[in-house]
C-alpha cells in the first residue's frame, strides 16, 4: 500500500487523541491502522465500528483503547521533550510515508525538519572492530561533509560511532522503545547530542522500554526515512541484514563495506556484496554511486554546525580478562593500527600495552610491521 496517496498531506478532522486511540488500540498495527483509515474516513470513525468488526471475528468483547490512556501518552511526550507528527502531518518524511505500514504517528525529540533531510543510513555490528568503527567514523563524517545527514539506530559499535561523528553535520537515530528511554545506557550524552543536532524518533509509545521485538520493526523505520543503506561489519542473520533486506523492498540503495573472509563480522557484508549490493569504501564512494544532489537539505540557519563535546576517557572496571577480551573483540585477521585500538579502548596506554603484550606472548595476537596487530 502507497500511503503516500491515501493520506491529505494536511491534518484532518481527527484529534491526536483519535489517531493514537486507533494505533494503539489491539490487533491494529500500521498495516491495519492504514487500511481502517482508508476503509472509514476518518480514525474517530474507525474507533467507533471496530467493536464491530471484531465481534464478526469472533471477538464479541473487545474494546478500543480508552482515551485517558491516548491523553496520558500525550502527556508523556510533552513532559520528555517530543512532538507527535502524523502520518497526514507535512512535516512527516516524504520517504517513510512511501512505504507500506508507515508509522502512524512518530514521536519526535529534536527538530523534526531534520527527518526530511537527504540522509544515508550507517549501520552495522555492535561488537565492531577497530577498523570496523573506523571506517564508520570516516564514512559518517564524509557523507555529512557531502550533504547528506546520517541515519542509524543508537546502537553499540557502529552506530554509535556513525553518530557521533555527524553530530556537526546532523543526524537521526531511530530508537527501538521510547524517545525518552535511552538504550543502551551509556548512550544517554550521545542521544542529548542528537536530540539538539539532529532528531530522535520513535514510533513506540514515550517511556517505552525497548524489547526485542520492537528492534525489527525499528529496522524498517532506519531503512525508509534513507536515500540507502551503508552496511560496514555485519554477521550472517544480523540485525543489520534485516534492515538491509527492508531496503531492498522499499526500493532503497544498498551498499556495503567489504570484509576479510575468516572475519565472521564480515561475513554478512560480503554476501551483500556477492548478492548484489554496492562496494563501497569511503563516502565519496557512497555519493557517486547515489548521484547526490542535497535537494532537502536542513537550513543552515536553523541547523549550525557543532563539534562534539570532548568525551572522558571510558576506565576499564573488568580487570585484565575482561580488556584481553576487548581487544580481542576488536581485532579480526585483517591488521589493526595499535594506536586506533588503543584509543577505541579509551584506557591508558600503557595499560592497554600491557594487555597486548600479555594476548601476545599467549599466541592469541600476532604484531605486524608499522605498528599493526592481528588476531593469530
Amino acid at each position: 500500500m502507497d500511503t503516500g496517496t491515501a493520506l491529505p498531506l494536511s491534518p484532518g478532522i481527527d484529534s491526536d487523541i483519535d489517531w493514537l486511540r486507533l494505533i494503539r488500540s489491539r490487533r491494529v498495527g500500521p498495516a491495519t491502522f492504514h487500511r481502517l483509515l482508508a476503509e472509514h474516513g476518518s480514525a474517530r470513525a474507525a474507533l467507533q465500528s471496530l467493536p464491530e468488526i471484531a465481534a464478526l471475528s469472533g471477538m464479541p468483547d473487545y474494546r478500543t483503547c480508552p482515551e485517558g490512556v491516548a491523553a496520558a501518552e500525550l502527556a508523556a511526550g510533552r513532559r520528555a521533550g517530543a512532538v507527535p507528527i502524523r502520518s497526514d502531518d507535512r512535516r512527516y518524511p516524504h520517504r517513510l510515508r512511501e512505504i507500506d505500514g508507515a508509522p502512524p504517528i512518530l514521536w519526535v525529540r529534536g527538530d523534526p525538519a531534520w527527518l526530511s533531510h537527504d540522509a544515508m543510513a550507517v549501520i552495522g555490528a555492535r561488537n565492531a572492530s577497530s577498523l570496523g568503527l573506523r571506517m564508520a567514523r570516516g564514512m559518517a563524517a564524509g557523507l555529512g561533509e557531502g550533504g547528506l545527514g546520517v541515519i542509524a539506530g543508537l546502537a553499540r559499535g557502529i552506530d554509535t560511532a556513525a553518530h557521533d561523528a555527524a553530530l556537526p553535520t546532523g543526524t537521526i537515530a531511530v530508537m527501538a522503545g521510547g524517545v525518552d528511554v535511552i538504550y543502551p545506557p551509556e548512550n544517554a550524552a550521545l542521544a542529548a547530542r542528537i536530540a539538539e543536532c539532529g532528531a530522535l524518533v520513535s514510533e513506540q509509545p514515550p517511556g517505552t522500554e525497548p524489547q526485542a521485538r520492537h528492534f525489527p520493526t525499528r529496522n524498517r523505520i532506519v531503512s525508509g526515512l534513507s536515500r540507502g543503506v551503508v552496511v560496514i561489519e555485519a554477521a550472517c542473520r544480523s540485525g543489520s541484514l534485516i534492515t538491509a533486506r527492508n531496503a531492498l523492498d522499499q526500493h532503497r540503495d544498498v551498499m556495503a563495506v567489504p570484509g576479510h573472509p575468516m572475519d565472521a563480522r564480515a561475513s554478512g557484508c560480503n554476501e551483500l556484496i556477492r548478492d548484489g549490493a554496492t562496494l563501497v569504501r569511503s563516502a565519496a564512494d557512497v555519493i557517486d554511486a547515489i548521484g547526490h544532489l542535497p535537494l532537502r537539505r536542513a537550513p543552515a540557519a536553523q541547523h549550525p554546525a557543532r563539534q562534539p563535546k570532548a568525551q572522558p576517557a571510558r576506565r576499564d572496571a573488568g580487570g585484565p580478562v575482561h580488556l584481553e577480551s576487548r581487544i580481542l573483540s576488536r581485532l579480526g585477521p585483517s591488521p589493526t593500527e595499535e594506536n586506533d585500538l588503543i584509543r577505541d579502548l579509551g584506557v591508558p596506554a600503557s595499560t592497554a600495552s600491557a594487555a597486548i603484550l600479555a594476548l601476545e606472548l599467549e599466541g592469541r595476537v600476532q604484531r605486524l610491521a608499522g605498528g599493526r596487530l592481528a588476531i593469530v
